[in-house]
């Protein structure tokens, strides 16, 4: 499912001409109540880019829980990432399962390593460009710009804003981006909007908030973002 797909109830879409993005200010004024629901993560990089790539794949379409039971049989059963990509399939499907569809990750996942050249070290990332370096991860196999977003934060704490669907729900609720925006142009606007000091607890606060009180079925009444939420305000009017 798109990420536009999951906010079926927004408004109607909105052209990129009448579009106008909100003040900086109301974000920063986001940012606090999150802060104040939520608390201030602190982001701890950790400097493992091909552990992050991997996580990032494992992570599609399933829990957090079941994604690190995945990735954590891969890291006992074998001894480095050479093995994994050049281990049988069936072998990664197997280690994998916990994680769900296998059949599809575990190739993946080869298709990723392989292409890391035979030392597979992605260090010098940390200090290229910003658009040198997305352009490298997006263009793996099956790397989109949500988990090179992952990779960067995660990894070296550079300021990016992945924006899955929680990301994108909530973000689109608030009015932070045009309505059924594509996936691209909902991460762009966020990098604009947000700085880059906070991106990492912004983030991460917005997917606290889409999994406790924003989710698909929202609890608007609890929820301390009502007043400056378009989407809760107009819920309420109906």
């Amino acid at each position: 499912m798109s990420p536009a797909a999951s906010i079926p109830e927004g408004p109607g879409k909105v052209s990129r001409a009448d579009w106008r993005r909100p003040p900086k200010a109301r974000v920063r004024r986001i940012r606090d109540r999150l802060r104040e629901m939520y608390g201030r993560p602190i982001n701890v990089p950790h400097r493992q880019p091909v552990d992050e790539l991997v996580r990032t794949v494992l992570s599609q379409a399933t829990s957090d829980l079941n994604r690190d039971r995945a990735f954590g049989r891969l890291k006992e059963r074998f001894a480095g990432w050479e093995q994994v990509r050049d281990a049988p399939v069936e072998e990664i499907e197997h280690a994998i399962r916990p994680g769900g569809l296998s059949r599809q990750k575990a190739p993946r996942i080869q298709a990723v390593l392989g292409e890391l050249g035979p030392d597979m070290n992605l260090d010098w990332l940390e200090s290229a460009p910003r658009d040198e370096a997305m352009s490298f991860l997006t263009g793996l196999p099956g790397v989109g710009r949500k988990t090179a977003a992952c990779v960067q934060v995660f990894t070296w704490g550079r300021p990016e804003i992945p924006v899955d669907v929680h990301v994108y729900r909530v973000g689109g609720r608030l009015g932070l981006f045009r309505p059924n925006a594509a996936f691209d142009e909902a991460h762009d606007e966020l990098l604009v909007l947000v700085d880059p000091d906070d991106s990492y607890e912004f983030h991460m606060n917005l997917i606290r908030h889409g999994r406790t009180l924003c989710r698909p079925k929202p609890d608007c009444g609890g929820c301390a973002l009502r007043r400056m939420c378009p989407f809760g305000r107009a819920r309420r009017a109906k």
